[in-house]
């Protein structure tokens, strides 16, 4: 790999105004257990490398997974001739954003080593998983599992002299519980995700987690028909995590707000404009971070070998930073901040979350809740947004009515619409708490699917309408 990376980028160098090479080998294991059989077990290795360059201020960009060195010379050309040929398409040209030079070489520790788990160990956990909503003696005709691990190397070089290796491992699970009751019947999808060996899946603890959300389950089907009306609301890190996502997160990529992702992921109601306005109450903050230890989304460098840091999306209110690669850094006249991701080695990188969430705040859960009429929703079992990320619709599955200051009865399925401003200006309490849900974000196309955490403390909404 090491040999190759370098003799594809001196060969670029000669026929480029910028270059840049990325090789990715990834060992993963994927296992799929559905209503107590294995469905899949997949266990695949993939290894390939991504040229681009710039010439004559257009960007051409090809793969392989052949090392032969003539296959790397007729991909090199590939990417030449596509650069040319867009070239004469282009109203302006493209420029990259100027960077400092960096060289790293670092790796994520795995206490348990993943290679030393075997397939059928893990298989185990699984039928274990569905031992424990078994036996919970409850109508439960869906029992989904998705297990994932993998360990992904990539070497990165570029003509301005950055030489980056990266070794990450990850672990992450999804399952879907499906329960029946007098004719009703009730769904709860969740996924968890973070970066380290075996001991990741281990600390999720989730036989205890299974047991008692099949059970929250079958409390939500004999809840009561949740209220109408104005209400102050709390909302979880499960929820405000997903807010903060689709509807902060998304509409802050650069991309996205230059027109770029219009036909395929959407567009933004953000502009370039909107820098430095107010869309949120002053106790609002919201980042994204990539340098997170143990996250899902985590890396220090980028997929374009800039240093990754905290990006301020909003701060105290206001609208703060957008994400950027160095093409759409250059379009704003900013340095990036190292948000170019690719899903692996066969495709370009574009600009991607890491992990999105809401700075803690101040206060304790009683005083959040300590509310004359209010609904607290712990959980959500939909979610709605459209394509500009404005407006948006939430339905909740695990809720509780708030009266006087105090948790009371489960209700059933109460649903929130409202737009962003609306959203984070009405966030009136943020607690002290912090935590997250992982992800698989989709975009661009073809989709890209790249893993991602978004969370966040407890928040309070005042004066929210309930549908």
């Amino acid at each position: 790999m090491l040999d190759a990376i370098e003799k594809t980028l001196k060969y670029t160098e000669k026929n480029s105004d910028y270059s840049e090479v990325r090789i990715e080998n990834s060992e993963n294991n994927k296992i799929i257990f559905k209503n107590g059989n294995v469905e899949i077990v997949d266990s695949t290795r993939t290894i390939g490398l991504c040229i681009r360059i710039l010439k004559n201020g257009s960007l051409g960009a090809a793969f392989t997974n052949d090392f032969n060195s003539s296959k790397i010379k007729k991909t090199v050309n590939n990417a030449i001739k596509m650069a040319n040929s867009s070239g004469k398409n282009l109203k302006k040209p493209t420029t990259l954003s100027k960077e400092s030079v960096n060289k790293e070489n670092y790796e994520v520790k795995e206490k348990i080593k993943l290679k030393n788990v075997t397939l059928e160990d893990k298989i185990k956990e699984l039928v274990e998983l569905d031992k424990d909503i078994v036996s919970t003696k409850l109508d439960i005709p869906a029992r989904f599992f998705e297990f994932s691990d993998e360990i992904r190397e990539k070497y990165y070089i570029n003509s301005d002299g950055s030489f980056i290796h990266t070794k990450i491992p990850r672990v992450g699970i999804e399952y879907l519980i499906s329960l029946v009751s007098n004719g009703s019947s009730q769904q709860r999808m969740f996924q968890l995700g973070g970066t380290g060996g075996w001991e990741v899946f281990k600390n999720w603890n989730l036989n205890e987690r299974i047991i008692s959300e099949t059970k929250t389950l079958s409390n939500v089907l004999k809840a009561k028909k949740s209220p109408k009306g104005i209400f102050d609301v709390v909302l979880s890190p499960e929820l405000i995590g997903i807010a903060s996502h689709e509807s902060c997160g998304h509409p802050c990529e650069a991309d996205r707000i230059l027109g770029r992702e219009a036909a395929q992921a959407g567009e933004s109601f953000i502009t370039k404009q909107m820098l430095g306005k107010r869309i949120g109450s002053e106790i609002v903050n919201l980042v994204d971070d990539p340098t997170l230890k143990s996250s899902y989304g985590f890396y220090l460098y980028d997929d374009e070998g800039v240093e990754a840091n905290r990006r301020f999306l909003i701060k105290e209110g206001i609208i703060n930073t957008f994400l950027h690669n160095r093409e759409t850094a250059s379009e704003f006249g900013v340095k990036s901040n190292a948000s170019s991701r690719s899903s692996n080695w066969s495709y370009e990188p574009i600009v991607r979350m890491a992990n999105t969430f809401v700075l803690p705040g101040n206060h304790n859960f009683d005083e959040l809740i300590d509310v004359k009429k209010g609904v607290y929703i712990k959980s959500y079992m939909e979610w709605n947004i459209d394509d500009k990320r404005f407006n948006q619709r939430y339905v909740g599955l695990e809720a509780y009515l708030i009266t006087n200051g105090k948790i009371g009865s489960l209700i059933k399925r109460p649903v929130i619409e409202l737009t962003t401003p609306i959203l984070w200006h009405s966030i009136d309490a943020v607690g002290k708490d912090l935590d997250f849900t992982a992800g698989t974000c989709g975009k661009s196309e073809p989709m890209q699917g790249v893993p991602v955490w978004f969370g966040g403390p407890h928040v309070r909404l005042k004066n929210i309408r309930l549908g």
